[in-house]
């Protein structure tokens, strides 16, 4: 029997999107910030652009000037912490040929619930793993203002919803490009023989060696179509898996998968049929009534499992909380109540340019103080985890009360 992919017990980690509080800097540290920028360009320089800004403090360009003088020196100057880029990647390799649950850029993972890292995602791209938590906070927040003044290709200091729109089209195709990267590599692992075509067998025998299967036997089995004697929740995951396999065969259909062909089984969003069957496998998941639509109590049906303590609580409200304003705001396009295939299938494709628009409007909102629909750096830094995932909230704050 084939079950839903909501396993019982799982939990969706809680996400802190929203307003954080205020810690003020010490004037220690503040000092100790005025300092290593005087080494870096020079006493007097620091100083003539700090009288400048006390000056006319209601120059934007002198505000911004001051602002980027700060956090742009010695952005690399102590070496970055790439223990989470390890362990990233080590995970890769172990399930280097199992299509993964998480899809970066794309607003549902393959499992149906919501990507709690998709913002983060697309605004950062591949310098997301420069951003980890235990990462320095000054090096963060120099960064951070770098990839400000790149988003903002005008130069006049705030970032617009167009702009945004094109950084996260942007990002999103650099999501891609690597996905095509490493399916290279993945490609050759379940192709040994080289012929650029690997047939379901072929990659069965690769599967169930990385499961701790001698690859050897398996083969034999296969060969001789014996019983593989795999455990059932192996078997199921063969079963689902041969499914998107038969789906990734562009016809005329031979099952046998080129390099492109495997991308599409691996990464569905880089094909709109294995998108397709992606939204196609939520849905059926999701639905509890059998139209073959999506109401919202069906979409925001918590996962099976007991709640324990007033955290797992607290998890479950924002669960629920989180995906009715994504089902109210963003996925049910007409806002009749009921979101079809069609309108799940529109919102998890990570190349519309019109999501990528309310993507960036989004955004901006969770940050735009003045309401100004603009990103400006103090925001965006008194923002950071929204954007980073890392709280650089004391420099915020510090920079707020010198301007």
């Amino acid at each position: 029997m084939r079950t839903g992919h909501f396993a019982a017990g799982k939990r969706l980690s809680p996400a802190c999107p929203g307003r954080v509080i205020h810690v003020p800097h010490s004037l220690h540290a503040q000092a100790s910030e005025r300092a290593d920028c005087a080494h870096v360009f020079g006493p007097s320089w620091l100083a003539v652009i700090s009288c400048l800004v006390m000056a006319s403090p209601c120059s934007g360009a002198l505000r911004y000037l001051w602002l980027l003088a700060v956090l742009l020196p010695d952005v690399s100057t102590r070496p970055a912490n790439h223990s989470a880029i390890r362990e990233r990647a080590a995970n890769r390799e172990e399930n280097e040929i199992l299509p993964p649950d998480h899809l970066n850029g794309v607003k549902m993972e393959m499992d149906g619930h919501l990507n709690k890292e998709f913002h983060q995602e697309v605004f950062l791209g591949k310098a997301r793993d420069e951003f980890d938590e235990d990462s320095e906070p000054r090096r963060s927040r120099r960064k951070l203002m770098v990839i400000f003044s790149k988003v903002d290709v005008n130069a006049d200091r705030r970032i617009s919803a167009k702009e945004m729109q094109h950084w996260i089209m942007e990002k999103t195709a650099e999501h891609f490009q690597e996905a095509v990267r490493e399916n290279r590599l993945h490609f050759r692992a379940v192709d040994p023989d080289g012929d650029g075509r690997v047939s379901w067998d072929e990659y069965r025998v690769k599967f169930l060696a990385s499961k701790g299967h001698n690859e050897q036997e398996v083969a034999e089995r296969i060969k001789n179509n014996e019983d593989l004697k795999v455990d059932e929740e192996t078997q199921e995951v063969l079963e689902n898996l041969k499914d998107r396999w038969y789906q990734a065969d562009n016809p005329p259909s031979d099952l046998l998968l080129t390099e492109e062909e495997f991308l599409s089984f691996l990464h569905p969003e880089h094909s709109r049929g294995m998108l397709q069957f992606m939204v196609k496998e939520i849905v059926r998941d999701l639905d509890q009534d059998g139209d073959k639509r999506l109401s919202l109590p069906e979409f925001i049906s918590l996962p099976v499992g007991t709640v324990e303590n007033q955290q797992a609580q607290d998890i479950d409200d924002n669960w629920v909380k989180d995906r009715k304003r994504e089902f109210e705001e963003l996925i049910d396009a007409n806002h009749d109540g009921i979101v079809t295939p069609e309108e799940l299938e529109e919102y998890m494709d990570p190349m519309n340019e019109y999501n990528a628009l309310n993507e960036a409007k989004q955004m901006i909102a969770i940050a735009d103080e003045n309401q100004n629909h603009h990103l400006e750096p103090e925001e965006i830094l008194k923002y950071s985890e929204f954007f980073t995932g890392s709280k650089l909230v004391d420099y915020a704050r510090s920079v707020h009360e010198e301007f």
